[in-house]
């Protein structure tokens, strides 16, 4: 690119063709133009960043502005300035020379003012007979009317930028605390799995926050940082607390033991029609054993659950639990709810409760509360799953099937 240099009290400048576009488009300003010029600046100030100026640039712009008479910047008026190096550098707050210097020439190059020179190179306005400013050398503030609104524009997506980032923070903060509470939860109490491995990679991430994050900084760490918290909370969701239930042998052949019946009230059916789906054994005494339900009969009770499996199938207990885990999630059943469930149920018991509840999801106001009412039932011995299943097979036309 060609340049060339003139010569100023501030020393000798390169002349670009970017400066001299810049002078060609304020030519080109509309007729009548009008522009409040500390809203200009507020402007300026909030997209410093995007212009590549620093707080000194704007304070010697807001120095070159306060010697501008009126609050308007006009396309009609004589919009150049030209106080004298000593009361510019007072008004900018006593600057030096040599900073005044530098700063001036970062906001030419960053297009906010152009200088307009005389022969000799001072700066001074020219009045006619009566008293009006005829010609002025010093420096020309009509970029800031003809950019008006492109600095309003760019002060606009700064605060939106920066009020995303603030909420992008503020949810990497709480993701960060909850992760780290489930890691030390999880290896106080002596979960299985490799948590140390967990930690690692916790620490990993938060190790690659820079200490002046950009928003596409902290979204990234986000996104892996909420995926490891899922991980977390799902591996906590299927392990349960199995080990309470370890000594169960119902539990060791995979099956669900119903050791007492009770009345199909549990579902509380909001229809007449739904009220007929309760079978003979509302009637069955306490005492009367309910023998075990294999894994085909409570799917064949169940059958939604299956499309909630690897390949839309369920072939055993292990699968019908990680498809609970999923539709847990879905239902909106809380980890704290569904462990509770698992712990005084079983894990498998846990899982058949959630594929009956999705069976009559449609009929269950607060699936949560549901199974809390249903765990509470459990620990006092007033509930168990056999009359649920049967209703459920004959709600689908199927016969219950006996146990061999």
């Amino acid at each position: 690119m060609q340049t060339g240099s003139v010569t100023t009290p501030f020393g000798r400048r390169p002349v670009t063709l970017a400066l001299v576009r810049r002078q060609a488009a304020l030519a080109e300003i509309k007729q009548g133009k009008v522009a409040d010029k500390w809203k200009v600046f507020r402007d300026a100030s909030a997209a410093m960043d995007v212009l590549g100026v620093q707080s000194n640039s704007l304070a010697v712009l807001d120095a070159l502005l306060s010697f501008y008479p009126d609050n308007e910047l006009r396309q009609d008026a004589k919009l150049i300035v030209f106080p004298s190096n000593t009361q510019l550098a007072l008004r900018a707050h006593g600057m030096a020379g040599a900073t005044l210097r530098r700063h001036i020439a970062f906001l030419v190059e960053a297009g906010l003012i152009i200088r307009k020179d005389s022969a000799n190179g001072k700066r001074y306005a020219r009045r006619d007979g009566a008293g009006e400013i005829e010609s002025a050398f010093g420096f020309d503030l009509s970029p800031l009317l003809a950019r008006s609104e492109e600095l309003a524009v760019m002060a606009q997506q700064v605060m939106t930028d920066r009020a995303m980032l603030r909420k992008a923070k503020e949810s990497l903060t709480i993701c960060r605390r909850d992760v780290r509470k489930l890691i030390t939860a999880a290896m106080e109490e002596g979960a299985d799995g490799d948590w140390r491995v967990i930690e690692a990679m916790y620490i990993g991430l938060v190790a690659r926050i820079p200490r002046s994050p950009t928003l596409s900084d902290i979204s990234a760490v986000l996104d892996e940082m909420q995926l490891l918290q899922e991980e977390i909370v799902n591996r906590l969701d299927i392990q349960g607390n199995s080990e309470k239930n370890s000594t169960n042998g119902a539990h060791i052949e995979r099956h669900i033991q119903n050791s007492k019946p009770e009345s199909l009230n549990e579902f509380e059916p909001s229809s007449e029609k739904e009220q007929r789906v309760k079978l003979d054994e509302t009637s069955r005494p306490m005492s009367a054993p309910i023998k075990p339900f294999p894994l085909g009969t409570v799917l064949k009770a169940c059958p939604a659950i299956a499309d909630y499996g690897p390949d839309g199938a369920i072939g055993s207990w292990r699968e019908l639990m990680s498809a609970a885990v999923v539709v847990r999630s879905m239902l909106g059943v809380s980890p704290a709810a569904y462990q509770d469930a698992c712990a005084t149920m079983g894990p498998e018991n846990a899982a058949v409760v959630i594929a009956c509840i999705l069976e009559r999801a449609n009929f269950i106001n607060s699936a949560g509360g549901y199974l809390r009412a249903l765990t509470r039932r459990t620990e006092r011995g007033e509930f168990s799953l056999g009359p649920m299943i049967i209703a459920l097979l004959k709600a689908s036309g199927l016969a219950p099937l006996k146990a061999g």
